[in-house]
């Protein structure tokens, strides 16, 4: 099977929608985003708009939790991850690469104005009823 790190990152890559949490003590709100993933550096990218409510309080605080999870039709093969990350608005250089990577994967972006934010996982606790009912996976960021 690998590590649990090499499972996590398999699973995020193959999917494409996560739920998105964010909140600034006050409000709180949620949204599902495509995204693309950087196993390298084990961060997410989105497209989505400051003025949106997420957005709004993404600024206000980048703290954010969320969800991956596909719909499958048995529960002996249910499989999704919970994470935790921070919200980074991109500019420059590092928005445009960004945006190019995930026009690629969906090139219908290529019509849309949208910012472009980084969540960088911080931790990840995935469930694989596949490996056996309620098998947990986990993996955190080392903070030096």
């Amino acid at each position: 099977m690998g590590t649990d790190l090499e499972h996590i990152r398999l699973f995020i890559g193959k999917q494409h929608v996560l739920t998105l949490c964010a909140g600034d003590g006050l409000d709180m709100w949620c949204a599902n985003c495509f995204y693309v993933f950087d196993a390298a550096t084990m961060a997410l990218w989105l497209m989505t708009e400051p003025h949106t409510r997420h957005g709004g309080l993404m600024l206000n605080n980048g703290r954010v939790v969320g969800t991956i999870a596909p719909k499958p039709k048995s529960i002996a093969l249910i499989r999704g991850v919970q994470y935790r990350a921070e919200a980074v608005l991109l500019s420059g250089e590092e928005a445009e690469a960004a945006r190019a990577r995930y026009c690629k994967r969906f090139p219908i972006a290529r019509a849309m104005k949208a910012s472009v934010w980084r969540l960088d996982l911080h931790e990840v606790k995935m469930t694989d009823n596949t490996l056996g009912f309620g098998k947990k996976l986990h993996w955190a960021r080392s903070i030096l």
